[in-house]
């Protein structure tokens, strides 16, 4: 059995030119997304003719050095090739210390793939990536590339069905991006999709928050939203943190596991501390009726990454030493590969070992049921 010493909870792929060609059934091919040159320069995906296609972008950035990062201007043969070639990427990880990698999709353009109008494109794209990312970009090593499943945004059936399929193509855990129903807010409605989930025993990570098809790419030119974007990572979670303890959720199915990603830890202690405050305060007039403390359902049902988070790690016995999981966002620009060494060595320098093991890789390899069969 692999021995995890160092996981890294978070990372990104960005697809190979020919990806959609190759995955997308026959009858789509007329539609899909494709590779251009942008406007201000570089390559960018054109994922739907009516909208603007979407620049290569930070997303690639890696090391490039915080000189030589921009928005507009990557080209694919400017870029680290294991953005998108698995034994590319394998190599960047044995020169960067990591045992193995959670793989997300790319969020804008999958955002544009989502908000498609056409039900069956729409599918068909999710699938075609999902098929792509488990048999070919993790197959390369399923010990060390941890795929888990877009789900598609077409309602609750649509979405049980992708993660029973993706269950059996070996993937390890499946991305939300909006309320398995669709309606937009938690309800009785996204019930069978909890029931389903914690029947396969699949892991839900939350990327960031709910969104579908929004673009930062507007934002760009002037660059000052962009770039404090990650500062306000905690906005898009924290209400879906609530909803899920408010409502009972972890109640009515108390096998679920869900994961804050990409959105820091150093925030959470107050946000914990006033829930449990305000549950004690309106508890009675608001007819809440819970078996445990909300941050008792914290503890017990999620798990939070973060990148750079001193305050966090020195705060770690009140989010949770078991219920944090470093990452690196690779390829982004928060990305500081190839020094990981480095950036743990000195974020983890005053941490025991025994706490420091679980925050590098136990806490993630037991979150996504690594070494199991």
């Amino acid at each position: 059995m692999r021995e995890y010493r160092v996981i890294d909870a978070d990372t990104h792929i960005f697809y190979p030119k020919d990806m959609w060609r190759r995955w997308l059934p026959s009858r789509f091919q007329d539609r899909a997304p494709r590779v251009v040159p942008h406007a201000q320069g570089g390559d960018a995906w054109l994922m739907d003719p009516a909208k603007p296609p979407e620049p290569l972008g930070l997303t690639v950035s890696l090391g490039k050095g915080y000189e030589g990062m921009k928005w507009f201007g990557y080209r694919y043969e400017d870029i680290r090739p294991g953005c998108y070639d698995p034994r590319a990427r394998l190599a960047d990880m044995d020169y960067d210390g990591v045992d193995a990698q959670v793989i997300f999709s790319d969020n804008r353009t999958m955002g544009q793939v989502m908000a498609a109008p056409d039900r069956e494109f729409h599918l068909a794209c999710v699938r075609a990536y999902n098929d792509w990312l488990a048999d070919e970009f993790c197959a390369a090593d399923p010990e060390r590339l941890v795929g888990l499943a877009q789900l598609p945004n077409l309602g609750v059936e649509a979405a049980v069905e992708e993660l029973k399929r993706s269950k059996r193509k070996g993937m390890r855990g499946v991305i939300l991006r909006n309320w398995p129903s669709g309606n937009p807010g938690l309800s009785a409605a996204d019930d069978p999709f909890w029931a389903a989930a914690q029947e396969a025993a699949m892991p839900i990570a939350i990327h960031l928050g709910f969104a579908a098809g929004a673009s930062i790419v507007a934002a760009a030119p002037k660059g000052k939203v962009l770039a404090a974007a990650g500062t306000a990572s905690m906005v898009g979670i924290a209400p879906i943190l609530l909803e899920t303890i408010f409502e009972g959720l972890f109640d009515r199915f108390p096998g679920l596991r869900m994961a804050s990603v990409e959105t820091g830890a150093g925030w959470l202690p107050y946000l914990l501390e006033q829930l449990d405050d305000k549950y004690w305060r309106n508890r009675h007039w608001a007819q809440l009726d819970l078996k445990l403390l909300p941050s008792e359902y914290w503890f017990r049902h999620w798990v939070i990454t973060f990148v750079l988070d001193m305050y966090g790690v020195r705060n770690r016995h009140a989010i949770g030493v078991d219920n944090m999981m470093w990452s690196t966002d690779y390829p982004h620009n928060s990305c500081d590969w190839p020094y990981s060494r480095k950036i743990t060595g000195e974020t983890f320098a005053e941490v025991p070992l025994d706490e420091r093991r679980k925050m590098l890789g136990e806490n993630c390899a037991r979150f996504y049921g690594l070494g199991e069969t």
